[in-house]
């Protein structure tokens, strides 16, 4: 593999960045005889490529947005999102066309990108399904048969991200166009949370840039003149290669992914050179203590969690020496972010008390649901954006976050905290996997239940028994439930929705 200082490589594939910025430039123009203009939508199905970033950066000049939909969805939930954000065209890789999205997206210009060897490879696919079958344009021959975009660039507001869905149906979170000087303090902020406020980045895109945070990642990598490698599906011994060949310094990962790097034997995790790391961040799902704890003990303290959502951006950050003195906290409000923990009344927690995480800073007022005012006005806490999130801080102002109030259960007037639950469970050797959510119960109202992914020999008993020797009785939940595994997002967060779906039709067995 060749060691470029910048642009981006897909398996054998390279793309400096003087080359990107030129397609797009195409890609604009090309865009644009579609009918793309400022404030319209091109949504993409892709896996990570070159032509997310060259459609991305597109529509950009047009002052238009992307979409970029998770090419997990089924037809009847990507036609959702292509009604509900109105989508002009649709740029989709070759063996994700299938009858039903064609169906549904019958109605916009379609646009085929040939899906990459590396691609295929990695998922297994039949090659003819990976080629051009049909009378749409090809990606490739579209935009060079159109000159570089030569206007002036529109007001931006980037890409439009739906939430995963996991509590209902997906909400596309917008942001209204916000000055230059707002924009770069904002940027600035992701820069510095991630590690990026530096020159000679090398990273590796291990997650899907249909994600907020590894598009915002992949992006910023490339803005500041590094180098980024797609990575086409996780592999862990994979990454260890990389990592060493092409001198990384910047990681962008979940949990599940330090999992699977622990996973391996350890004679693997000591044969590679990784000294070339100075910077790893992880995000978008809680860590167990246990693995956070082993992977800076391999890596070192240069292991960095943030804390955000799609809606606010980065909020907090915490690196490993904090980390380390106060364990599961996600760390410090990032400089420009204003943090208050706020009770059900409205007034502000003492510290150490719980309440709902609320944030703000320059940019919160510009955010919005699409098509949602609804739903925009419910976040609102006066100036402050409401997270969603139960959490505290403590004396030092170290943020910890406790569950979503989403998936709060409250079971015969009493707040249950399923993520409480799931970080003792997960402490428990024999247990792989949990998630614990609420179902419908005709006394309480609803009762907290719990899904495990565990050696057969793991009993309901066993695990009640480890539960009530770390958690007061009326915090168990009543009722568990084996599963092979848990499905979840690439983001690393569990579809409880799915699960609950499971235990409601009989479809899991008892623990």
């Amino acid at each position: 593999m060749p060691q470029p200082a910048n642009g981006i490589i897909s398996g054998e594939r390279h793309l400096p960045l003087e080359a990107l910025r030129e397609r797009a430039m195409r890609a604009a123009s090309a865009l644009h005889d579609a009918g793309v203009w400022q404030g319209d939508i091109v949504a993409l199905l892709l896996r990570n490529d070159f032509a997310c970033f060259e459609a991305t950066l597109g529509a950009m000049q047009l002052g238009a947005s992307t979409v970029p939909l998770n090419w997990h969805l089924t037809a009847d939930e990507i036609a959702y999102i292509l009604d509900d954000c109105g989508a002009k065209v649709l740029v989709a890789h070759a063996d994700l066309l299938n009858e039903g999205v064609l169906a549904v997206a019958s109605e916009i210009q379609v646009v085929v990108v040939p899906t990459p060897q590396e691609i295929g490879e990695a998922y297994g696919l039949d090659a003819s399904h990976c080629e051009l079958r049909l009378p749409l344009p090809a990606w490739d021959r579209w935009i060079e048969s159109y000159p570089a975009w030569n206007e002036a660039p529109r007001q931006v507001t980037g890409p439009m991200f739906y939430t995963s869905g996991t509590t209902g149906r997906p909400k596309g979170v917008k942001r209204k166009p916000v000055s230059p000087e707002v924009g770069q303090r904002a940027e600035a902020r992701s820069r510095f949370a991630w590690g990026l406020d530096r020159s000679g980045v090398r990273s590796v895109m291990t997650g899907p840039l249909y994600h907020s945070a590894p598009n915002a990642y992949a992006g910023m990598v490339l803005s500041a003149g590094g180098l980024l490698i797609l990575q086409p599906r996780f592999d862990a011994e994979q990454l260890l290669q990389i990592i060493e060949e092409q001198h990384i310094t910047h990681l962008h990962m979940v949990p599940t992914m330090f999992v699977r790097l622990l996973a391996l034997p350890e004679s693997v995790r000591n044969a590679y050179d990784l000294s070339s790391l100075a910077h790893v961040s992880h995000g978008a799902a809680p860590c167990p203590e246990e693995v956070k704890r082993r992977m800076i003990e391999w890596w070192g303290e240069i292991i960095h969690e943030y804390y955000a959502l799609t809606e606010t951006g980065i909020i907090c950050t915490s690196d490993s020496a904090t980390w380390l003195a106060k364990p599961g906290c996600v760390g410090r409000p990032v400089p420009g972010i204003d943090l208050h923990v706020l009770a059900e009344d409205g007034t502000r927690c003492a510290p150490g008390e719980a309440g709902e995480i609320c944030v703000r800073s320059e940019v919160t007022s510009k955010v919005a649901y699409h098509r949602d005012e609804e739903k925009t006005e419910a976040m609102r806490r006066g100036d402050f954006v409401a997270t969603g999130d139960i959490g505290f801080e403590d004396a030092d102002g170290v943020v910890f976050i406790s569950d979503r109030l989403s998936d709060m259960v409250i079971s015969g007037g009493v707040n249950l905290y399923p993520a409480e639950v799931e970080k003792v469970l997960l402490s428990c050797a024999d247990v792989v996997d949990c998630a614990a959510f609420g179902i419908p119960d005709n006394e309480y109202g609803e009762r907290l239940v719990m899904v495990v992914q565990a050696e057969d020999r793991l009993k309901a008993d066993t695990v009640v028994a480890y539960l009530q020797d770390r958690l007061a009785s009326y915090k168990l939940p009543r009722g568990y439930y084996r599963a092979a595994d848990l499905p979840r997002e690439d983001s690393g967060k569990i579809k409880k929705r799915l699960l609950r779906a499971r235990v409601l039709d009989g479809e899991l067995a008892a623990l």
